[in-house]
């Protein structure tokens, strides 16, 4: 039995663009290049169209139920058109994929928040944790979750980017670089790992444990004392399906207490996460910036690259340091497009690195002119320099919240 067996086909949502110009396609293709750009740079495409065909998996797909017909008409080839504006330009590559097309393009008073999984998810979890009114919008991948933020198919984003116990999610990070969407909010949220198994299956009969990778390594010393089997799928909601509809007795599933309410299973055990405190951090993400304020809990994040030469990289660092701004985050990933670099060096001669980006968060809002003067300074010897958002964040553990602002549909 494979994890892709009996579990429901998600929708596909095929999405095109059109435009209207010659000169708004290359505008279009230069917006979404890996070259780091300022923050506030956009692009009009007020005369661009998305092109919506619903697809099942298989012949015979239906349309989308849940379109507002004020909004899509049918042309000539019998294909429906959402009409929008976009605030970004954006070049669709192959088919977005989700479960969820949202009523009206417009703004509303509930909020659409899209995230990776199925409901029961542990994202779906958090996303309800920090914002418990909203409406979710299920994605089959990250990219997916971005893109429906992008395609006004949902308001926000809400992506994981950092767990403390098997660290940043890089991919993640390399998708914000590639998107143009900005952090208005961080929530930290405690991960409660649950075993789960069919009613009246006792923990004794498991011979194989499901679970998203991250789940199964957080618990790893729990399962090695099982002695289970285990077997890595995409989502832990998706596992609970799996079980669920197959009545498969020696299976059993990390995954919330929620899944278990949702799915008919029985919770074995909670709280087999091998860290007592095991926390991720997630990001909300938004088409706009989030103007910054002074208030407390206020991060900024960044992404910079540096030319090659001695202490340029101490130089960077020294900018907050100097202007008492703590640091809570330092990370790096190759360029995407030009992953190494040719230095000449006096000792070896020519010889090749890695050309990083650098990401740095820092408890400092963008309102605070000790914030602007160090990325002043910054930018005086850093080759590219893009501010990723300035925006509140909060524990949920601690019983913090994020402000209701930080939610709202309209521009801030």
């Amino acid at each position: 039995m494979t994890s892709n067996e009996k579990i429901p086909q998600l929708l596909v949502v095929k999405c095109s663009t059109e435009t209207v110009s010659d000169e708004e396609q290359q505008h279009q293709q230069h917006s979404i290049s890996d070259t780091v750009t300022d923050s506030s740079g956009r692009s009009n495409l007020g005369g661009t169209k998305i092109q919506i065909t619903s697809c099942s998996g298989q012949e015979g797909g239906q349309s989308p139920s849940k379109i507002d017909s004020s909004v899509v008409q049918s042309n000539s080839s019998g294909h429906m058109e959402v009409k929008g504006t976009f605030d970004y330009a954006v070049k669709t590559v192959g088919p977005l994929s989700v479960c969820h097309v949202p009523a009206t393009l417009n703004n509303s008073t509930k909020v659409k928040i899209s995230y990776k999984g199925i409901p029961g998810s542990y994202s779906e979890d958090a996303v309800l944790l920090a914002y418990p009114r909203c409406e979710t919008v299920p994605s089959d991948k990250f990219e997916d979750a971005f893109k429906a933020v992008e395609l006004w198919m949902a308001d926000k984003a809400f992506i994981p980017i950092e767990n403390s116990t098997s660290g940043s999610i890089h991919g993640n990070y390399d998708l914000l670089f590639r998107h143009k969407l900005h952090i208005v909010g961080e929530v930290q949220v405690p991960i409660n790992l649950c075993l789960l198994a069919l009613p009246g299956v006792r923990t004794e009969q498991l011979k194989r444990v499901l679970s998203q990778h991250q789940a199964l390594t957080q618990s790893d010393t729990f399962l090695s004392k099982l002695g289970v089997v285990k077997e890595i799928v995409d989502d832990e909601a998706v596992s609970a399906q799996l079980v669920g509809s197959n009545k498969l007795e020696d299976v059993g599933i990390i995954a919330s207490s929620r899944v278990a309410k949702m799915y008919g299973l029985d919770l074995l055990t909670e709280n087999i996460q091998d860290a007592v405190d095991n926390i991720t951090r997630f990001w909300v993400l938004s088409r706009d910036p989030l103007v910054p304020r002074t208030e407390k809990h206020f991060k900024t994040s960044i992404v910079f690259t540096l030319e090659e030469g001695p202490g340029e990289l101490y130089k960077a660092l020294t900018v907050f340091a100097m202007r008492q701004i703590e640091l809570t985050k330092i990370d790096c990933r190759p360029q995407r497009k030009k992953p190494m670099k040719v230095v000449n060096n006096i000792d070896s001669g020519t010889a090749k690195y890695f050309n990083y980006l650098y990401y740095i968060d820092f408890e400092a809002s963008m309102a605070e002119s000790r914030a602007q003067c160090a990325l002043g300074h910054l930018k005086e010897f850093a080759s590219s320099l893009r501010v990723l958002g300035s925006y509140p964040w909060a524990d949920v553990s601690k019983g913090q919240q994020l402000p209701s602002w930080c939610f709202e549909n309209s521009k801030q």
